[in-house]
């Protein structure tokens, strides 16, 4: 399966490309195709270094031919990019291509991080994507409660539950897989796309009880 991350070169892209090129081919997605293939070729080491050999390969390209070119997509972008990158790459995607958000509309304020839907009365972060997607079954909700600093170590093993929320059973269950293949981490679906807002919320939620009470790189877990 191929793999494709756009905003690749960023903490979250590289945690997800080290360790899924264990068993698929991962593509590095950027603006500047230059830097992701930098990129790709320092991960690709890290791998190598990591599990001795990897089954799978990451290369690096600029984001839309990343986006053309795979079987399930990841926008490790920000709440603010959507607008300006999606149009674009979600038109270029396959019909077949699950897309995976773990986009989180928070900001930082005097009192902590705070959800921007309520806030601001903006659109949550699957509502924006949607639009821009030619098959809006295709698009996942996950992610969104994972440390990336765990996450780029690709010999911690983690130990989290990752909220899923979709419409289309068959994409769930491709990014279900997904999840399964980080040992440590569980899929737990909360409902179709429309519930995705529970799930984004709880990343300000998380960062929020992490400062206050001092918890390390904290994960959600349900007991």
């Amino acid at each position: 399966m191929k793999i494709g991350i756009i905003g690749g070169t960023g903490g979250m892209g590289k945690g997800f490309a080290l360790r899924w090129s264990q068993n698929h081919d991962v593509m590095v997605g950027s603006r500047d195709a230059a830097r992701a293939s930098d990129s790709a070729k320092e991960y690709t080491d890290l791998a190598k270094e990591a599990f001795g050999q990897i089954k799978g390969t990451i290369t690096g390209s600029d984001n839309l031919t990343v986006a053309k070119n795979s079987d399930v997509l990841i926008l490790s972008i920000p709440y603010e990019n959507i607008d300006s990158v999606c149009p674009e790459i979600l038109s270029q995607v396959k019909d077949s291509c699950v897309v995976i958000s773990p986009i989180v509309p928070m900001v930082k304020t005097d009192v902590g991080f705070e959800f921007i839907p309520i806030k601001e009365n903006k659109p949550f972060s699957y509502q924006l994507v949607s639009k821009y997607m030619k098959n809006k079954l295709k698009l996942v909700s996950a992610f969104h409660v994972i440390s990336e600093k765990k996450l780029v170590n690709p010999t911690m093993v983690l130990d989290y539950d990752i909220f899923v929320c979709g419409d289309d059973n068959g994409a769930v269950e491709v990014v279900n897989g997904l999840i399964n293949e980080i040992k440590g981490l569980r899929p737990i679906y909360l409902g179709p796309g429309e519930l995705s807002y529970l799930a984004e919320i709880s990343t300000p939620l998380l960062l929020n009880a992490m400062i206050r009470n001092k918890i390390k790189n904290p994960g959600i877990k349900i007991i």
